[in-house]
């Protein structure tokens, strides 16, 4: 991606977007026609896919829950990070500890009128517009700046969103990953995890019907191996990398991925 590209700010109801889709499958209101019939579509051969995504959620509520309570973090950047609804990251760490500090990141601009409006009374707490390989302007936002102390450990969020993006050697998720890792200092951790597939057929079809629905703001479905790539040089947080739903899950009654077409997989890695 060319650093500093500008972003449009119009909204297009007639063009699916990944972060109103999982909006609908969340059960929430801010997604038009388009994305439920792009969900319709989907549901067709990987009917999973709405468990998957409340899945999903409570992973990240989880994730944070954890770092915020029993490794006391206090700073979150959160990547692609979608419309909000409810247990929102700032929600869950704030719970723990008031002064927790949120940058959540997303180039929709409909996530940015959402956002903002649902942030206008938290001072702790902003949404900014950026594509989430542009890591300067990301972390040399004003914003960014005023709300995180990167010489304290940060909490770095890539939650289901790597498979939005194409590889590439300089804006795919791997060189993303290297890039963001490198400017955090030991005690910080990347939450990492995308949808993948060890069935060929699955990738194909979700990756090239979600690359058409979405007109191209899309990457791919990848495998497990993939993902375990992004966490090299860092130590990966207990029980590993696994189907999202396993990870430190509440309870033995917690709601579990049954069907495997294709599952959202990853984990914690923290810097040394």
């Amino acid at each position: 991606m060319q650093a500093g590209k500008q972003l449009s700010t119009k909204i297009d109801a007639t063009v699916p977007t990944a972060a109103r889709m999982y909006d609908h499958y969340l059960g929430g209101k801010d997604n038009y026609a388009a994305d439920r019939a792009a969900c319709a579509e989907l549901d067709k051969v990987v009917p999973s896919t709405r468990a998957l995504a409340l899945n999903n959620r409570r992973f990240l509520q989880r994730v944070v829950g954890t770092l915020a309570a029993e490794y006391g973090i206090r700073q979150f950047l959160d990547h692609g990070s979608g419309l909000p609804t409810q247990e929102n990251v700032h929600q869950v760490a704030q719970r723990v500890d008031p002064s927790s500090r949120v940058v959540y990141v997303d180039n929709d601009p409909m996530v940015l009128v959402h956002g903002r409006a649902l942030l206008d009374r938290n001072d702790r707490t902003t949404v900014i517009h950026a594509d989430l390989r542009d890591t300067e302007k990301i972390f040399s936002h004003p914003d960014t700046q005023r709300l995180l102390d990167f010489s304290q450990p940060v909490a770095v969020l890539f939650n289901s969103v790597f498979h939005c993006i194409p590889d590439g050697e300089t804006d795919g998720p791997l060189a993303v990953a290297h890039r963001v890792a490198e400017r955090l200092v030991p005690g910080s951790c990347m939450v990492m995890c995308q949808l993948v597939s060890e069935d060929e057929k699955v990738r194909e079809f979700v990756t090239d019907f979600m690359d058409q629905a979405t007109q191209g703001h899309w990457g791919r479905v990848r495998q497990e191996k993939d993902v375990a790539e992004w966490f090299e040089g860092l130590d990966v947080l207990e029980p590993g990398l696994v189907e999202v739903s396993t990870w430190r899950p509440d309870s033995e009654v917690a709601p579990r991925q049954l069907t495997q077409e294709w599952v959202e997989f990853g984990g914690v890695g923290r810097i040394r």
